[in-house]
């Protein structure tokens, strides 16, 4: 697995999974185009992106939510569980999908749109090799939105922060928003995975968005 990052030595290794060979030429011509980003590999359908991400062992691997048999969701896991440090983004058509809830939770850093510019795909990849959240904006405003209220477990400024990353914007970038240090919003994400009983980022913002609670 490399470490690569926009600038870095090591270009970030990408892995594009869709069941139509259009698309993933689309995908990986814009990918290419940038500086830092290499494609290692393409697949057409769930079974096989499981089979090359063991293989090639991506950094990134975008996947297609609905494919012929084994879908994104399944796929998701799977890849995650063998291939740890291997970072999984859904790429889906639907903006309502049901199903973008299920794999974010299993795993999934996050989704994206696939009528996203060359500039937002690119930006989404280099997110999430940092480890950060990819959440679509119209996308996370529905869930916003559709998801009832609870009474929240979660501090005012335990929201505010999961609100931020749910932007997209990185720890500094939101300590700088908020006017802390990273070390403090490190503290209160730590403090929000334990009250929401997951263990990162994206499964932070996505189970609070389910409940409601960053309304």
């Amino acid at each position: 697995m490399s470490e690569g990052t926009p600038g870095g030595s090591s270009p970030i290794r990408v892995l594009l999974a869709d069941d139509h060979p259009v698309v993933r030429e689309g995908l990986s011509a814009m990918l290419e185009s940038a500086d830092g980003i290499t494609v290692v590999g393409q697949a057409g359908s769930g079974e096989e992106a499981v089979v090359q991400a063991v293989a090639l062992r991506p950094d990134i691997t975008l996947l297609d939510l609905r494919m012929g048999g084994m879908d994104g969701v399944e796929a998701t896991g799977r890849i995650l569980r063998q291939v740890p440090g291997c970072k999984v983004v859904i790429v889906t058509t639907y903006e309502d999908d049901s199903d973008i809830l299920r794999a974010v939770e299993a795993g999934a850093a996050g989704y994206l749109l696939k009528g996203s510019s060359r500039q937002e795909l690119i930006d989404a990849v280099q997110t999430a090799a940092r480890g950060e959240t990819v959440l679509t904006p119209s996308l996370a405003g529905k869930l916003f939105r559709t998801r009832a209220p609870e009474p929240s477990p979660l501090s005012g400024r335990e929201r505010e922060v999961l609100r931020l990353v749910g932007r997209g914007l990185t720890n500094a970038e939101i300590g700088a928003e908020l006017f802390v240090s990273e070390a403090t919003i490190k503290t209160h994400l730590l403090r929000s995975y334990r009250k929401l009983g997951v263990s990162d980022r994206t499964a932070a913002v996505m189970k609070a968005m389910e409940h409601g609670l960053l309304n």
